[in-house]
């Protein structure tokens, strides 16, 4: 395994952990203000190692040991940052894992990239919650304030609050992935807890709605939440990849 950093045009670094071994790989993308240290990044690299398979995880700038400030970034950028990274590091159709955000930005990459994607599993992906959930939750006031001075914070589960900046916003609107058509020509797999306070069960049902897909199936886990880091979850999002592969395997990538 090697863990170091990846040198990306504008100054960019990336900070990445590659397991090379046999195709399909995994590339783990992670949530906002997460990092490639997380638990379900971890786990699903130990499992990876002892399959022999493939497997990446990195930073989005402004997240973990990556360059950059988390408040100067946006979701544009990271897609950027995870197809730049994706384009570097690994050969031939991944498995793209998405928790949270990083389902919308391997929403994205398959939309742009769909010939370096041989599955998806999103667990509680958030495709547009900066337009859904962010945009709709604020007040007037609290919109008034985000367009005037450029910045609003928001209440998180960590010691600060995040930082959201107009540019945050903006910049999303130019990234939505349900409302347009959105082509997913591979097989996906939504993972789902009952007791996810962040992203309702609404989204994914309206991404199964939404997107053009053969092969789309969601897994709702009663009483898991947000994180989906529990033993169980975690057991869950390795047999959900290992189906995946086994799929793959027999049909080909993207039929």
């Amino acid at each position: 395994m090697d863990g170091t950093f990846l040198d990306l045009p504008g100054g960019r670094r990336i900070a990445y952990a590659l397991t090379r071994g046999v195709a399909p790989g995994v590339v783990f993308l992670c949530g906002f203000h997460s990092d490639m240290t997380g638990t379900k990044a971890q786990f699903l690299e130990e499992r990876a190692r002892a399959r022999g398979r493939g497997y990446l995880r990195f930073d989005y700038t402004g997240h973990g040991a990556s360059s950059g400030d988390f408040a100067a970034g946006s979701i544009g950028d990271w897609a950027q940052d995870a197809a730049e990274t994706i384009a570097a590091l690994t050969e031939g159709p991944q498995i793209l894992v998405g928790s949270s955000m990083g389902g919308w930005i391997a929403l994205l990459l398959a939309r742009d990239m769909p010939e370096r994607v041989a599955g998806l599993v999103g667990i509680a992906a958030a495709p547009d919650f900066t337009e859904d959930s962010i945009w709709a939750g604020l007040d007037a006031a609290g919109r008034a304030r985000l367009l005037a001075e450029g910045a609003v914070e928001m209440p998180s589960d960590e010691d600060e609050p995040w930082p959201i900046t107009r540019r945050l916003i903006e910049d999303g609107r130019e990234r939505l992935v349900l409302r347009a058509p959105l082509a997913l020509p591979f097989p996906v797999r939504l993972l789902q807890g009952s007791a996810d306070a962040d992203v309702p069960l609404a989204v994914p049902l309206r991404l199964m709605a939404h997107a053009a897909c053969a092969d789309l199936r969601l897994t709702v886990v009663k009483d898991a939440d947000h994180r989906f880091s529990a033993p169980a979850n975690l057991d869950l999002i390795d047999r959900t990849i290992e189906e995946l592969v086994g799929t793959i395997s027999a049909d080909g990538p993207g039929e």
